[in-house]
């Protein structure tokens, strides 16, 4: 029993000792348990206040952190573009074409519309300004604004309908800059390029859109006297970089921040988006030269009427003009000025021409568009013709200073 009991007390107070280590061995884990969870609040409390004042940050610059990232992206992509706009922009003007019009009577000088220019020249105390022929078109009275808004008086220095080009001038005081002009030549399809101008007029001056050479080279037919009859095949390029009505005149650029085109219109129908035409700038530029320097261009000049044969009757072309049967295409000569390059090269009335310098040439405009662009004043034409049904051939001097 005292054995037993002793056993007993001993397992009994091994028991307790147990417990004893038992309740020791809690308190620690708990106390470690509170340790942790309090670090584990605090760094989360930590976190939380980061956050806190980077969101604050955030919302002091009015950005997030994931707009602040998309913003980086943004100015990376665009830098070429507002650094093109930061060179050219100030030298993009406005043109605001004046007429005289009846009101309540009265003869008043009213605004007839508006458009864009491009400043490319300064000198002698005089900005000089290329445009197009019609933002000028029967103007009275030009007003240039500039891109602060100043309004200055402008001269028409001379205009040109065929390549729809003109040049006025300004004083030179307020004209922040001027334009580099680059080349046309090289261009390729796909190229990045940026045009500003003055859409839908003044209220939106100097708006900037972005695109690419969408083609080369292209081929527009256009109306000069609103006839309906074709006059001349204008060689433009195509971009979709949008072009609106008042951005006429102004400024197709590359990403060097040289004006490679003068925009001059767009194919406006409800099925076609994206095709904006602009006069190439190699071909651009003798014709400015011209305008500034003589206030016309001056081109070689026949001294003859003429029409395209296609549009002749089959009778007259029989009957008048005497043509043989297999003859179709060529450019019948309907009136010849007396003392001019024509006549001194024995050319007459019904004479049909159908080669220049060995070159066929279809009808009016195939003739105007070799002779503007192939030949100049002083240089000798060889011309193919045909006179009662017998093809002959001779040489005119281009000597002449005329517009035809």
């Amino acid at each position: 029993m005292n054995n037993l009991g002793y056993y007993d007390d001993h397992m009994s107070e091994n028991r307790n000792q147990k417990r004893k280590g038992r309740s020791g061995g809690y308190f620690l884990s708990a106390l470690a348990g509170v340790i942790v969870g309090a670090l584990l609040v605090f760094f989360v409390l930590q976190g939380f206040q980061n956050s806190n004042v980077q969101n604050q940050n955030g919302k002091m610059n009015g950005l997030g952190q994931s707009e602040q990232i998309q913003q980086q992206v943004s100015v990376n992509v665009t830098s070429a573009v507002t650094g093109v706009v930061e060179k050219v922009g100030a030298a993009v003007v406005g043109i605001t074409n004046i007429q005289q019009s009846k009101f309540w009577g009265n003869q008043e000088n009213r605004e007839a519309g508006t458009g864009s220019g491009v400043v490319y020249k300064k000198e002698n105390g005089k900005a000089y300004i290329v445009t197009n022929n019609h933002v000028i078109e029967n103007a009275t009275e030009l007003e240039v604004t500039l891109v602060d808004g100043t309004k200055l008086p402008a001269m028409l220095k001379g205009s040109d309908p065929w390549m729809d080009l003109a040049v006025v001038e300004v004083d030179d005081t307020n004209v922040p800059t001027v334009a580099t002009f680059g080349t046309s030549s090289s261009l390729k399809p796909g190229e990045p390029v940026v045009a500003i101008g003055n859409p839908l007029g003044l209220q939106f001056s100097g708006s900037v859109t972005q695109g690419i050479i969408s083609g080369l080279e292209r081929t527009i037919e256009v109306d000069i006297n609103e006839d309906g009859q074709v006059d001349w095949n204008a060689e433009v390029i195509q971009t979709d970089a949008a072009i609106n009505p008042g951005n006429s005149g102004g400024a197709l650029i590359n990403m060097q921040g040289q004006v490679i085109g003068i925009n001059s219109m767009k194919i406006a129908e409800s099925a076609v988006e994206g095709i904006g035409l602009s006069i190439p700038i190699d071909s651009a530029i003798p014709i400015i030269q011209d305008l500034e320097q003589f206030g016309e261009v001056k081109r070689p000049f026949m001294g003859v009427s003429l029409a395209s044969v296609e549009e002749i009757s089959q009778y007259h072309q029989q009957n008048t003009l005497k043509l043989p049967p297999n003859v179709t295409s060529g450019v019948a000569i309907t009136g010849v000025q007396s003392n001019s390059p024509a006549t001194k090269a024995g050319l007459e009335e019904f004479d049909v021409i159908v080669a220049l310098d060995g070159k066929e040439v279809a009808d009016v405009v195939d003739l105007r568009k070799y002779l503007y662009s192939e030949k100049k004043i002083g240089d000798k034409l060889e011309v193919t013709y045909y006179r009662n049904g017998k093809q002959l051939k001779t040489t005119m001097d281009l000597s002449v200073e005329q517009q035809m």
